[in-house]
């Protein structure tokens, strides 16, 4: 048997690695079709990164007053109801992780053709995605030992990657791009449009994974002492990651060619280095992709575990192996996965999975109000610093761009709405077969 608990290395690698990854990679191609400026671009991942911290900081108190494995499913069953805990999971397990982990393996195919022409064609790019999924499943499904030490690997590959290609860019390109990075006149109209809120919900979406670290807790060395310092740290230095990166493809490649586009990494590389270089780059953030994925799979299945643990009729997810893995978890949350990667297109994807995770969140920080009230007296080893504003301000952002989501996307925010409401006729259904042996 090796060692039946995640270290706080671990576990910070896969919250930096569920953060850093499809969203940050692909999502200011969409944000430039609307806004130009690279002040209120930069604003824009700040913004971001100030409500995860404070989404972190929440969450954080959450995870150290009810510290088991299963996150927002965890936190709603025993604040709310069981049947909002359900469906929070649900969610979690069907858009959540299956969906961002499509998304993140699509993302890693078309990084991979576009620096390899010759395997770019719909079909070679599924498969790698799909590939990529189940050899990974495979991993994470075996041992512990196996899955942790291949996180942490990629993940520390992935931060040096990042920060290397930023100091390069820098260095090497002479003649930056004419785009401002301070603020002007127009940009008091940008930073209260609907364009910004929308891009607010991708910039959101690539900072999802702040919460990762409450799916692990019951297999955390320490959790009520750990967890917070994990969640802040990991934010906080995604937060750097992202504001030096846009920097960089903004001052390196021109909007006009990477407007509209996902692969920004690879069009800025080739800017900076040069068409050979910018091949070799794209594929070094190619293989960064590969740590979101892991991710994203050693995370998310633990919600299927604990839903099956607490309900009968799903009790064939919470099965370990005997390594403690819920590798059945596993391969169920996989399969989801490649489902959407054989049917869904990247874009609605990425909205709808924005939204709806950002619904999630929305309903969980409310929580820690809740929870408050209820149970003055439940031990606290950790208190959100400068309560209550962090969730405040958690709140009033997020709530102000699901309510421009659901105005200027309503499809994609039904959509998401639709994914909850399937998760409560699941949630009643399993009831009724549960009491009815």
């Amino acid at each position: 048997m090796t060692s039946t608990k995640f270290k706080f290395t671990t576990v910070t690698a896969v919250v930096i690695a569920n953060m850093v990854g499809t969203g940050v990679f692909t999502s200011l191609g969409f944000q430039l079709l609307d806004i130009q400026s690279g002040f209120v671009i930069l604003v824009l991942w700040a913004i971001g990164g100030l409500i995860a911290l404070c989404g972190a900081m929440t969450y954080a108190e959450l995870g150290a007053a009810l510290p088991r494995s299963g996150g927002e499913y965890n936190f709603l069953t025993r604040i709310y109801h069981p049947a909002a805990g359900f469906a929070s999971g649900w969610t979690s397990a069907t858009i959540g992780f299956a969906g961002p982990t499509a998304l993140a393996a699509m993302t890693f195919s078309a990084y991979a053709t576009s620096v390899l022409p010759a395997l770019s064609s719909e079909p070679i790019e599924k498969a790698l995605a799909v590939g990529l999924v189940a050899i990974l499943a495979l991993v994470h499904g075996s041992t512990r030992r196996n899955s942790g030490g291949l996180q942490v690997v990629f993940t520390l590959l992935k931060v040096g990657g990042i920060v290397v290609f930023c100091l390069a860019a820098v260095i090497v390109v002479d003649n930056p791009q004419p785009i401002r990075f301070l603020p002007s006149g127009g940009d008091g109209a940008l930073l209260t449009s609907s364009a910004f809120a929308i891009s607010l919900i991708y910039v959101s979406y690539a900072y999802t994974g702040w919460n990762a670290a409450t799916y692990l807790s019951s297999e955390l060395e320490n959790p009520q002492r750990t967890l917070p310092g994990i969640l802040l740290t990991g934010t906080l230095i995604v937060t750097v990651l992202y504001v030096a990166l846009n920097f960089t493809f903004l001052y390196s490649a021109p909007v006009d060619a990477m407007r509209g586009e996902i692969e920004v990494g690879f069009i800025a590389a080739q800017f900076v280095f040069g068409d050979l270089g910018g091949r070799f780059t794209g594929l070094v953030l190619a293989s960064l992709l590969i740590s979101t994925v892991s991710a994203m799979t050693i995370a998310g299945p633990r919600v299927l575990q604990v839903i099956g643990e607490d309900f009968s009729a799903l009790r064939f997810l919470s099965y370990k192996n005997e390594d403690g893995i819920p590798s059945r978890a596993i391969y169920v949350q996989s399969a989801l996965a490649i489902v959407f990667i054989l049917s869904s297109s990247f874009e609605s994807v990425l909205v709808f999975a924005g939204f709806t995770l950002a619904l999630n969140s929305f309903a969980t920080v409310i929580s820690v109000f809740v929870l408050r009230y209820r149970q003055p007296d439940l031990p606290r080893p950790y208190r959100t610093f400068l309560f209550p504003i962090p969730p405040i301000i958690y709140l009033a952002l997020t709530g102000w761009t699901l309510w421009f989501v659901l105005m200027n996307r309503p499809v994609e925010g039904l959509f998401g709405i639709g994914i909850i409401g399937s998760g409560l006729l699941v949630y009643f259904f399993s009831r009724a077969r549960s009491r009815s042996r």
